[in-house]
């Protein structure tokens, strides 16, 4: 694989989405970062804002969202455009990392966990490192597996939470070396 030929996605915001970021600008990786307008980015490189349209083709229902993810999501617009972004980063990449954290009922926390349920839904490779157990997890066979993962396939989605801990952002960091070499 072609280091120049592989394009990240995320939505730019503060953590792990920015230094997925800063590691694809390392390495030659090429960024795109989806927003909508009003949304405050963190990194703002090669950045696309979604219009109206675009954020339609990635709606849905905010009663889904909350069943899907065994959570309540009150119908705010902010929110909702939110959740439409990530449809975009999870559309146009193939292999989806994630930094968070595994719940219980195999879900993730936060709106990142959205993009978790997404990749299942679209049957994308998925990885998420779960920073309390400091270990990265793929979803294999209906249930996440202690795995190694690297970079695969040309395009891939980074997000994660904006809180990153120091093991979260070693998890990153050695994600593109892995995959890339130093």
């Amino acid at each position: 694989m072609n280091v120049q030929d592989c394009t990240l996605y995320h939505g730019g915001l503060k953590g792990a989405e920015s230094l997925f970021g800063e590691n694809a600008e390392k390495y030659g990786v090429q960024e795109t970062v989806f927003t909508f307008d009003g949304h405050r980015l963190y990194r703002d490189k090669n950045s696309i804002t979604l219009s109206e349209d675009d954020l339609a083709r990635g709606d849905i229902s905010m009663e889904l969202a909350s069943r899907m993810m065994n959570r309540t999501y009150y119908e705010t617009e902010k929110i909702r455009k939110v959740l439409q972004t990530i449809f975009h980063m999870v559309n146009k990449g193939h292999q989806v990392f994630v930094v968070g954290t595994i719940l219980e009922d195999n879900s993730v926390k936060g709106g990142t966990g959205w993009a978790v349920e997404l990749a299942k839904l679209f049957n994308r490779p998925l990885h998420v490192y779960d920073q309390n157990q400091s270990k990265w997890f793929t979803w294999k066979e209906g249930e996440w597996q202690e795995d190694s993962p690297k970079i695969c396939y040309n395009t891939f989605v980074g997000s994660g939470t904006r809180y990153l801990s120091d093991d979260g952002i070693e998890a990153i960091n050695k994600l593109f070396v892995d995959s890339f070499g130093e």
